[in-house]
């Protein structure tokens, strides 16, 4: 009779159990529906029909369930929001806004036998933000482009420009995108084969001359010059000290592993992905550094997402990790132009 109680028991308990998990469940389904429309509205997605709609949602489910899930672990130094990124997979994502390409067996250019003009630089400071120097343009937006490289190189460029010739301009990235040959337009690039075009083409117009299009269009050489370097050079590898005293003297170009979902969703915070690798996938531009007041060590990247992404287009991410290669990889590959 004991058993018989207690196998009754048992089934009501389960069944009671799968009950609020299907309640669970379905909360959790109803929030993700309202959510979907009120992310919808915000960054003004409007779908073709139903079937993409339905599509879209279940990724857009599946990205909101890993934000609110992270953000419910409070020992992180950093926070997660969806974006307008979140109805994307992984794969898109990569596709659509990154598109570093470090050429195969090459993380390293000809000019890793020239020295490092930084390496004698002693006093770096607790502190630095371009920004406050007036040597970095607003947050730009790659948007369907994979053309990372000539952000980043481009706000590398801005910044020498300012502090060499006490002007900031800002710099077309179309011209690159379109007469760059050594790269590929929005089907990648990197940085230090756009600091070669700008060298061999004896300079780079202006954004207002040839504005950015987000696709890649037919060269126009037409345009008048607003900004040359005379060379670039490349940061010592796997050396944060050497990108410290890099950036302490002009904002740097950077590769890094952009490609995690950690990294998508940044919101706001100090970033550490234990899951951020260093396969280099994306470019942006090191303009700062400095210590939280937590006392965590940081740099201070521009991205070229849009001011909705990150803290206001900006991301602080970990320095002085354990990794000789940085958080994110960010110490394997760096270069700076010279005016």
């Amino acid at each position: 009779m004991a058993s018989v109680i207690f196998l009754i028991l048992a089934i009501l308990s389960c069944s009671r159990t799968s009950g609020a998990t299907s309640r669970g469940g379905g909360l959790f389904e109803a929030s993700a529906v309202e959510k979907h429309e009120q992310w919808m509205s915000r960054f003004h997605r409007v779908y073709s029909h139903d079937a993409e709609k339905a599509s879209r949602f279940e990724i857009f489910k599946k990205n909101l369930k890993f934000v609110e899930s992270f953000n419910m672990n409070t020992n992180k130094t950093y926070k997660l929001d969806v974006n307008k990124f979140s109805d994307l997979t992984d794969e898109e994502f990569q596709a659509r806004y990154m598109g570093l390409l470090v050429p195969e067996g090459k993380t390293r250019t000809s000019q890793e036998t020239v020295s490092f003009r930084y390496e004698n630089v002693s006093e770096t400071g607790e502190s630095m933000d371009w920004r406050q120097k007036g040597a970095v343009t607003a947050v730009k937006n790659q948007g369907h482009c994979g053309c990372c490289w000539a952000f980043s190189a481009v706000a590398a460029v801005e910044g020498i420009m300012k502090i060499a010739k006490g002007e900031l301009v800002s710099l077309s990235e179309q011209q690159l995108v379109d007469c760059n040959r050594e790269n590929k337009g929005c089907g990648g690039g990197i940085m230090w084969k756009a600091f070669n075009y700008i060298i061999n083409n004896q300079g780079i117009t202006t954004e207002d001359s040839y504005p950015y299009q987000a696709s890649q269009q037919t060269c126009d050489s037409t345009h008048s010059i607003a900004a040359t370097i005379s060379a670039y050079e490349t940061v010592p590898q796997n050396d944060e000290e050497a990108l410290l005293k890099a950036v302490s003297q002009q904002p740097v170009s950077v590769a890094i592993d952009g490609s995690g979902a950690a990294f998508k969703h940044y919101s706001g915070g100090i970033f550490e992905d234990e899951d951020c690798g260093t396969h280099l996938t994306h470019a942006v531009t090191i303009v700062g550094y400095g210590t939280s007041e937590e006392g965590i060590k940081y740099w201070l990247l521009k991205n070229s997402w849009g001011e909705q992404w990150g803290e206001d287009g900006y991301m602080r991410i970990k320095r002085d990790v354990d990794a000789p290669e940085g958080a994110c990889g960010l110490a394997k590959l760096a270069f700076y132009p010279l005016a």
